[in-house]
This record gives structure tokens, sequence and C-alpha cells, in this order.
């Protein structure tokens, strides 16, 4: 569930096939996501979840599984 909801989220934001999105995609080498990219997935994240992630935190964020592992933590 959660795996698709980021999956959906990385499509939408990419303009990708959702099925091109695994969980070992990682956000800046297979997406080309830059620094502006990166800010804006988690802001999505942050409304799509209503949660807030410390800059810390989104700096691990670097694949499509350490956001699924890091967003199961906080439920």
């Amino acid at each position: 569930m959660l795996f698709e909801k980021v999956q959906s989220a990385l499509a939408s934001q990419f303009e990708l096939d959702p099925e091109t999105i695994t969980m070992d995609t990682n956000i800046m080498d297979d997406l080309g996501a830059d620094s502006l990219d990166v800010v804006e997935l988690i802001m999505s994240l942050e409304d799509e979840f209503g949660i807030a992630i410390s800059d810390d935190d989104a700096v691990q964020l670097t694949t499509v599984r350490k956001i699924v592992e890091y967003l199961e933590k906080l439920r």
C-alpha cells in the first residue's frame, strides 16, 4: 500500500510509468532528480501522509525502499 502511494507520487512528479519504479529505484541516479526535485518530493510526501520530514531524515531517503521503510516506521 505504501509502496504504491510512493510509486504513484514519483510517477506523477517525474512523468513516468509507475511500473518502471521499483523498491530499488534510486531517486537521483535512476530518476535523474536534482535537489529541487527531491525537495518537491519530500513536500509531496509530507502532504500525502500528513507528516513532517526533517532535513536530516530527508537526506537519507535516497531510494524508494528507504522512503517506504521510513513511512512504515511512522505508522
